[in-house]
């Protein structure tokens, strides 16, 4: 793709400290949110439960242990833990399958000008490997250096362990990564991590604060843009 942005502008050309972008996928890359909803109300409905929209705000951008836990505690349903977290995997790839992982609006372009570019990128995600490499498969593993899945750490966001290893893995200090995100549940974990943050919120609303930047859409974004953002917290 053509950018107005040549690659010698990147950080790493300059010779300063490299810097690399880390990219949330579910709500921020592709437009799964909906997709999950609808696999927990698929399993929870099977059981007898009608779930709330109200336990939406509260589920999104988890990981699987959290949101499942906080809906067998909401419906008082008689299953266990592991159970359940299988059987939402199981429909939503299933889900998947059928629907297929629509993107978010800008997230070609953005990965495009990102590999264009050369900036190191990482996938930095809570869902399992098996669900984060279904959706590789219309993302392309070709715009990451590698991709991280939330069965593939102890604790997963909001603590900061996914975004303190995806930058040691990358080389850069956190305080040089810009995090791409979509849920308070990541933007926490980023911020813990002590990464900068772009926020497109998906379902919750995201306030701008201090080292967090708020866009309505990936489309807003660019290697200029991130590049921008990209200001040493220390």
């Amino acid at each position: 793709m053509t950018s107005s942005v040549a690659v010698a502008d990147t950080a790493t050309a300059r010779g300063d400290t490299p810097w690399a972008v880390l990219l949330d996928l579910d709500g921020t890359l592709v437009d799964t949110e909906d997709l999950w909803w609808a696999a927990e109300a698929e399993v929870f409905g099977a059981l007898g439960h009608v779930l709330d929209e109200a336990h939406r705000a509260v589920v999104v951008g988890g990981p699987m242990a959290r949101s499942v836990g906080h809906l067998i505690e909401a419906t008082g349903v008689k299953a266990g833990l592991s159970e359940l977290s299988a059987a939402v995997n199981g429909a939503f790839e299933r889900l998947l399958e059928r629907a297929g992982a629509p993107l978010m609006p800008g997230a070609r372009r953005l990965l495009g000008e990102l590999t264009g570019h050369g900036v190191p990128t990482a996938l930095v995600s809570a869902s399992h490997r098996r669900t984060v490499d279904a959706m590789l498969r219309t993302l392309g593993r070709e715009h990451f250096s590698f991709t991280l899945a939330g069965d593939e750490v102890a604790r997963t966001k909001p603590h900061p362990d996914p975004y303190l290893l995806a930058a040691a893995r990358l080389g850069a200090d956190p305080a040089r990564c810009v995090v791409v995100e979509d849920t308070a549940t990541g933007v926490a974990s980023a911020e813990a991590a002590g990464c900068q943050v772009v926020a497109v919120p998906s379902v919750v609303p995201i306030p701008p604060a201090p080292g967090r930047t708020v866009v309505r859409s990936l489309e807003e974004l660019s290697v200029p843009f991130l590049r921008a953002v990209n200001t040493p917290l220390h």
